[in-house]
């Protein structure tokens, strides 16, 4: 049995995709995960399965297709996988406010993307993940979810340190 953190990407806690996190643990347990905990609500999941990541994501995206109406990204990584995105950040982490990982739902081949006015700004794209540290803030940064996503062709969805180390955690208690 493997566990897993899983992301989904888009979930609001009012208006479009809104998903109460007791409805989707439900749901999961239903389709026969074990372990399942939500984390905020924003679409963080833990989760034990037998299955291989492809497979857990697809069965998610169609469990919430099928029960909620509509589609949403689902990104998976083991807890190995995840430590080991902590343990490989590139810049300094002397302010947890402008540290953040972008997770993508493949790895890219591209190393740098020209994003304008990106100002102070950094990045570092390693396989499926975009090492982010943005001195400016993530209010400002211009290295958002969708531009990201436009310039690497892939699904991104972003998790700040906090929720990382959060994660990683709640996932080796």
């Amino acid at each position: 049995m493997k566990k897993y953190i899983i992301l989904l990407r888009g979930i609001n806690v009012s208006g479009k995709n809104k998903i109460q996190m007791a409805a989707l643990r439900l749901l999961l347990n239903e389709l026969n995960f074990q372990n399942v905990q939500t984390y905020i609500q924003s679409g963080n999941i833990l989760l034990d399965s037998e299955e291989d990541s492809m497979a857990v994501c697809q069965k998610i995206k169609k469990g919430i297709r099928n029960s909620f109406g509509f589609d949403v990204p689902v990104l998976a990584r083991t807890v190995k996988e995840w430590s080991h995105v902590i343990e490989n950040y590139p810049f300094p982490i002397e302010n947890e406010k402008i540290v953040a990982f972008t997770f993508l739902n493949m790895a890219s081949k591209e190393t740098g993307i020209t994003i304008k006015n990106s100002e102070e700004d950094q990045y570092r794209i390693v396989n499926d993940v975009v090492y982010l540290y943005c001195p400016t803030g993530f209010a400002r940064t211009k290295l958002t979810n969708n531009s990201i996503e436009k310039k690497l062709n892939v699904i991104a969805t972003t998790r700040n340190l906090r929720t990382t180390l959060k994660l990683l955690e709640l996932a080796t208690i």
